[in-house]
């Protein structure tokens, strides 16, 4: 899950040559000239079959149905480990979807596949984007990407396991972490800061830890700085003040995001960075937590990590008017914020996070939206990116291991990403 969540698919198996349907009859009716069948494949958020997507979805379709007879809308449900490969391999087979909601939009619009924003949305609807992540969706200035699913990142810590370590108050910088840290381990805390550098989701942890130290992937005119001064001073403090001294409680190279979550909900971990599921988790265990803004080096960090996933239009079937029909109405304020509550996610647009913020039973998520229009993304409008986030993925865990070398490391990432981005432009 960029919020990126793996679970077993609900979706039925071998759909790979569903085509969209434009259905015709020459006698008119219901069956008339201008019916058309939508396809949509979508990824689930859900973690059983109780809370998939697929029930979300299902109410959505139900409602713009009732309101559009003329256009139905077939929706597919796949598990996050299998939704980008289900949609490359129907696009690749010349049987694109109408719709899909998924990881990167990058490749599809450097292709020509897909319709912009401009092609598909009412005026209303692309203004109400929160602004942050509407440029998040721009490919070479143009929006193809359109936000549907968010989340920032904080610092979450374990409250009884910082009063049984005699920590009074959460940390604000890194020096913080570092003596929080020994006093969880001196408490006998097996784990009291957890590196998820394994090979789940190591470039958001990377990330995370770039923009705390003043640095992160790219500059402000898109140019990688993946071994600028300031990232290689962040991993070389991180080697040196949390992994060497083993407070991370084993090689982060082979910790994994999710099961850092799961030692947090279940009580073994001192502190760790999250996005906002992790709080359903650790409540649905009993876990009493807080969460604080990423520390920094001198103080709290200037920005936080932003995460989206991304709903894109393709052109294929030529179907724009309709397409745009059904998400006019998928970006309601409502089904946003529906969506937003249900799985714990932020709204991407600015009448649904208004909306969140006035309602007291999403309190807990407010101080992860109220970071969302300044929170910085992944350069997801490169279409060298997914080599590049691959490449953190294998190496980054091995640079503040035993042995490893940041500065080496942050070198041969920044070599593959600028030879990746010359081949590209």
């Amino acid at each position: 899950m960029a919020v990126r969540r793996r679970y077993k698919s609900l979706a039925a198996a071998g759909i790979a040559t569903a085509m969209t349907l434009t259905l015709a009859s020459c006698s008119g009716g219901p069956g008339g000239s201008d019916d058309v069948t939508l396809k949509l494949v979508a990824a689930d958020y859900g973690d059983n079959a109780a809370n998939s997507s697929k029930h979300y979805w299902d109410g959505v379709v139900r409602a713009f149905e009732a309101k559009h007879p003329n256009i139905k809308v077939d929706v597919d449900v796949y598990s996050w480990e299998d939704v980008d490969k289900e949609v490359e391999k129907r696009v690749e087979a010349g049987n694109a979807p109408d719709m899909a909601q998924i990881g990167a939009y990058a490749d599809y619009a450097a292709e020509g596949k897909l319709y912009s924003a401009d092609d598909l949305l009412s005026i209303s609807t692309q203004a109400d984007f929160t602004p942050g992540l509407a440029d998040a969706g721009e490919y070479h200035r143009v929006q193809y990407g359109l936000p549907f699913g968010a989340s920032t990142r904080r610092l979450f810590y374990n409250k009884k396991l910082f009063a049984q370590a005699g920590i009074d108050n959460p940390p604000k910088t890194w020096s913080d972490i570092k003596q929080d840290a020994q006093l969880l381990k001196n408490a006998g805390v097996k784990t009291p800061f957890a590196l998820p550098l394994g090979p789940e989701e190591t470039q958001a942890e990377t990330m995370i830890w770039m923009l705390s130290g003043g640095g992160g992937y790219t500059d402000s005119i898109g140019k990688y700085t993946i071994d600028s001064r300031q990232n290689v001073r962040t991993f070389k403090w991180v080697k040196d003040n949390l992994v060497t001294p083993g407070l991370t409680g084993g090689d982060p190279a082979k910790l994994n995001r999710q099961a850092g979550f799961d030692a947090f909900a279940d009580g073994k971990v001192g502190m760790l960075n999250g996005h906002p599921t992790l709080m359903q988790q650790a409540k649905a265990k009993g876990v009493d937590y807080g969460t604080v803004a990423l520390p920094g080096i001198n103080g709290p960090a200037k920005s936080t990590m932003g995460v989206a996933d991304w709903m894109m239009g393709f052109k294929q079937h030529g179907h724009r008017a309709e397409i745009g029909k059904f998400l006019d109405f998928v970006y309601d304020k409502d089904n946003v914020l529906k969506f937003s509550g249900d799985y714990g996610l932020l709204p991407v647009t600015v009448s649904a996070s208004q909306g969140m913020l006035a309602e007291d039973k999403y309190k807990k998520l407010h101080s992860f939206l109220r970071q969302l229009p300044d929170a910085e993304f992944y350069p997801a409008d490169k279409t060298s990116w997914p080599l590049v986030s691959k490449t953190v993925k294998a190496e980054m865990g091995g640079a503040v291991g035993s042995g490893g070398d940041p500065q080496q490391v942050l070198t041969d990432i920044e070599n593959t990403a600028n030879e990746a981005d010359s081949a590209t432009r």
